[in-house]
């Protein structure tokens, strides 16, 4: 049998913590599989190990990433710290300048650094492996790099966070707020105590920005996508979709046409009875369609176990010798990403409206979106109390109604337009809603 891999890790938080388990764990079959031994002989930790129940006496402790990622004594540096910045860039760097592989499940550093980080690897004939960085344990990386090679791929899309999805189901199923399912995601644990990233759409879009990359043979361009992230949605919206057999769901969308590459990550509309739509909870799902096939993978998109099997499996390949490109091609291959921008997007449109309960709204809406050439599919009106606006008298002054439109395909610039033709009518109690619908 091959002398053993040799690995030095860096951080211990929960998916480190995991990924040690399993490599103890599961050394003999992991053998097995790869066809040596592979061995954890160094790490690299500010904190102690998020599990304290793994022993770690026998494995030397290096103070610094940086050289951890350069200590002669290893074969492959594991980056599992985080964040796009240092010490996980400068640590990869030093990895690939000193020979060594690198496994990382760090979806910020690839997004932001990937291409660079990839031509330095290619540059020093190393392999360089993140499937853990896009939806947790779901092998999508490994399918759109090395599964769909003959297929012209049109779409990828999915939901790629958890935590929005597991607010948004507990919203619909529940009936309960926004800010009351993301309270009970914090105390679970599947939100931080700052959920910006994750509800504001931002790391879906790191993830998406992985996938445009891998589906279409360009180099990374995350400034490119237009983000909307969850906090908008309300029970009337979901109450709504629910209405007109919808499930609003987050997604990262990439489509590739001939105008160019349109990337966008917001709250979309998905047919009831679709893969998509029937995701709930914590579940990811990434659906892609090209001129072979439409697949669909659903899986568990983060969490200690499920990421760290996908670190584990990136090791196994490395230890078995199995190396391809990190994009799927050289660096030098991948093209620039000609952009499509939002506003030349066309689909359908959920549209929800307080219009204010007086003569001449319903002609004024209808008039406006007549103007940008917007035919309606379907209207819906929902009489809504007036509070301030009017009190508990629906006929009073400055009553509004929920008036909700479903729009035939048009674009993202029409719609901007009319509505805000009609805001400046003064015909609205409030901001419009707008929610994209996504086929599937």
């Amino acid at each position: 049998m091959a002398e053993p891999l040799k690995l030095g890790l860096a951080g211990l938080g929960t998916v480190g913590s995991a990924t040690v388990r399993m490599l103890l764990r599961s050394r003999d079959e992991l053998a097995a599989r790869a066809g040596r031994a592979i061995e954890l002989v160094a790490y690299a930790s500010k904190d102690p190990p998020k599990d304290n129940t793994i022993d770690l006496s026998k494995i030397r402790k290096v103070e610094s990433p940086v050289a951890l990622a350069a200590d002669p004594g290893i074969d492959v540096f594991v980056e599992l710290m985080g964040g796009e910045g240092d010490p996980a860039k400068s640590s990869v760097e030093a990895a690939f300048k000193a020979g060594h592989g690198v496994v990382t499940a760090n979806k910020a550093l690839i997004a932001k650094h990937g291409v660079s980080l990839a031509k330095l690897a290619e540059q020093n004939s190393v392999p360089f492996s993140f499937e853990a960085a896009v939806a947790g344990g779901i092998p999508i990386v490994k399918t759109l790099r090395e599964g769909l090679g003959g297929s012209r791929i049109s779409r990828v899309y999915g939901i790629l966070n958890g935590t929005c999805n597991f607010i948004l189901t507990q919203m619909q199923k529940e009936g309960r707020s926004f800010a009351e399912c993301l309270k009970e995601a914090q105390k679970l644990g599947y939100a931080e105590a700052d959920p910006t990233f994750d509800i504001g759409g931002f790391d879906t879009a790191h993830k998406i920005a992985i996938l445009t990359s891998l589906a279409f043979g360009t180099e990374i361009d995350s400034d490119a996508i237009y983000i909307e992230g969850i906090e908008s949605i309300t029970l009337a919206d979901l109450e709504a979709a629910d209405d007109l057999g919808y499930r609003v769901k987050l997604l990262g969308v990439a489509v590739c046409s001939d105008g160019g590459i349109e990337q966008r990550v917001h709250p979309t509309m998905v047919p009831k009875g679709s893969v998509i739509a029937e995701i709930d909870g914590v579940l990811n799902a990434v659906a892609v369609d090209s001129d072979m096939m439409e697949l669909t993978l659903v899986g568990p998109g983060a969490g200690g176990d499920a990421t760290s099997s996908a670190v584990v499996a990136d090791i196994v390949d490395l230890a078995a010798g199995r190396k391809v490109h990190p994009f799927g091609r050289p660096v030098g291959k991948l093209g620039k990403l000609s952009r499509a921008p939002m506003q030349r997007h066309e689909g359908g449109y959920y549209i929800r409206l307080a219009a204010l309960d007086r003569p001449g709204t319903a002609a004024t809406i209808a008039r406006r979106m007549a103007d940008e050439n917007i035919s309606l599919e379907s209207i819906m009106q929902r009489r809504r109390k007036g509070r301030p606006h009017g009190g508990d008298n629906p006929g009073a002054a400055g009553a509004s109604a929920s008036v909700v439109l479903i729009t035939y395909a048009t674009t993202e610039d029409a719609v901007r337009r009319a509505l805000a033709a009609i805001e400046k009518e003064g015909v609205l109690a409030e901001k419009p809603q707008v929610i994209r619908i996504e086929k599937s």
